[in-house]
């Protein structure tokens, strides 16, 4: 069922009435304006406005690749009927090192990917993948499958017994060589008993054992635990928030592990909360959110208000969250977002944090079709980015606008990519960036897959993609030639 179906029949729940936290956030707009920026960087409009005069320029444009030359990972895994089936894979994460670079394990390369069969639209579980360090060839992956059982969630946790999906998050190797990932438990969707599918940040140690030299398998999980589903509200928004507003789209999902002097964080895609700049009509009147010259927040605001796009944007809260946590990986604190799209889109997706020659860089995903700003279509894709001296902030927009990657390919292209992840390397200011091609159920000759990588210069707040800098399919690393500018 669609989301705006089941945000419509979640109205007239009467679990969602009577409190002032589920309220509309329509029904107490103020109407009047008003500048609070909430003490948080913001995607303003006046910086996405710039995005369509940038975005043909080659620096921004995912580069073209041949689609004959694209293969299949060839995954198979059963149908709903427990027949064998080719196996679509699509977002995917690199086991990391602390510091974001990749880590090798005993010799290899690993990545977890999403996983599912193309004629179920609800199937998605993660996968394990594994290469031999030195190796880059797509025909050099092999798939350890699952990497969870179905009884696995049946730990206690009540969040984790209505898991229903597994859903993107990120992987680090940890001091003891133990491989600890962090991923999104979707629950189930059950409106008579007040499930809406929620999205929770979760973490397990997946533990690996090497039957032979060429050999990776997965040996079950351990310390598999709910970590963070939005809390009370206040600081993002929960999933029964999420339910009042017809088109609101509720996210809390895409864990990304990071270190910083010791600590323990994950930066996640979420919504804001009551308390730092919720959605609403009142939203549409806060200049912080605009950006630019006041000139700039009069006419823009004045167009907004009369177009088709005021609702979406008055929903439009997304958010890259960060949470502090313990030593033991469960939740410690609850902080600020890093950064929001309050009035420009409700989804920025697939968190990504690192440090890179003394400034740290954050990135994130999104679509057009999800966006409520002039020049901006539905088919564009895109990365944006945005850089600080801290790992909490301020975040200034790179490239002057936040554009770092463009895409606008149709559809149902082979060449169509999406999931955009961009991976620091040990030397150097080139990047390698990797992604999915082919969306999911639209051919039978190629399935959704790894995509080509390729290289990203960032210098300072400028970033660049390397031209000539294509490189194999799902390709993780580079060698020090390829190092150099």
């Amino acid at each position: 069922m669609k989301k705006r179906a089941l945000a419509r029949l979640a109205i007239s729940s009467t679990i969602l009435l009577g409190t002032a936290m589920l309220a509309s956030p329509f029904a107490m707009a103020q109407t009047a304006d008003y500048n609070n920026t909430y003490g948080i960087s913001h995607i303003t409009r006046y910086d996405m406005s710039q995005i369509p005069g940038q975005q043909s320029s080659a620096q921004f444009e995912v580069p073209e690749f041949d689609a004959s030359t694209l293969k299949n990972l060839h995954v198979q895994g059963p149908d709903e009927n427990g027949n064998p089936v080719d196996l679509d894979v699509w977002d995917s994460w690199p086991l990391q090192s602390p510091d974001g670079t990749v880590a090798t394990y005993n010799g290899y390369h690993l990545v977890f990917a999403l996983v599912g069969d193309p004629s179920r639209a609800w199937d998605t579980h993660i996968y394990l993948f594994y290469q031999k360090d030195g190796e880059t060839s797509i025909d050099s992956w092999k798939c350890a499958g699952r990497v969870f059982q179905d009884s696995d969630k049946y730990t206690g946790d009540p969040i984790l017994a209505q898991q229903t999906e597994e859903w993107s998050g990120s992987a680090t190797l940890t001091a003891d060589n133990k491989v600890r990932l962090f991923y999104t438990d979707r629950g189930a969707f059950d409106l008579a008993n007040g499930l809406y599918g929620k999205q929770t940040l979760t973490t397990a140690q997946v533990n690996l054992s090497q039957p032979d030299a060429s050999t990776i398998k997965v040996d079950g999980v351990q310390d598999l635990k709910s970590v963070f589903d939005g809390g009370d509200g206040t600081i993002y928004q929960n999933v029964m928030q999420g339910q009042v507003t017809p088109g609101d789209n509720h996210t809390l999902r895409d864990p990304h592990y990071v270190e910083d002097n010791g600590h323990k964080y994950l930066v996640f895609e979420a919504n804001t909360g009551t308390t730092d700049g919720y959605q609403g009509e009142d939203s549409l009147f806060n200049q912080a959110y605009y950006g630019g010259s006041f000139r700039f927040f009069q006419t823009e605001k004045d167009k907004l208000l009369n177009s088709p796009s005021k609702d979406a944007a008055a929903v439009a809260n997304g958010a890259l969250g960060i949470i502090e946590l313990n030593d033991d990986y469960s939740l410690k604190t609850v902080m600020k977002p890093l950064i929001t799209s309050n009035t420009v889109t409700d989804e920025i997706e697939r968190a990504n944090v690192f440090k890179l020659n003394g400034r740290w860089y954050l990135f994130t995903d999104s679509r057009g079709s999800k966006m409520t700003i002039d020049g901006i279509g539905a088919k564009d894709i895109y990365m944006l980015g945005y850089s600080s001296n801290s790992l909490t902030g301020s975040y200034k927009p790179l490239n002057d606008s936040g554009l770092v990657l463009h895409m606008d390919k149709n559809y149902y292209d082979p060449t169509f990519t999406y999931s955009y992840y961009a991976i620091p390397q040990e030397k150097g200011n080139n990047v390698v960036v990797t992604s999915y091609i082919t969306n999911r159920s639209i051919s039978t000759e190629h399935h959704s897959s790894f995509a080509p990588s390729f290289l990203l210069s960032i210098l300072g707040n400028h970033t660049s993609v390397v031209q000539g800098g294509l490189l194999a399919q799902g390709q993780l690393t580079i060698d020090g030639d390829q190092h150099r500018r």
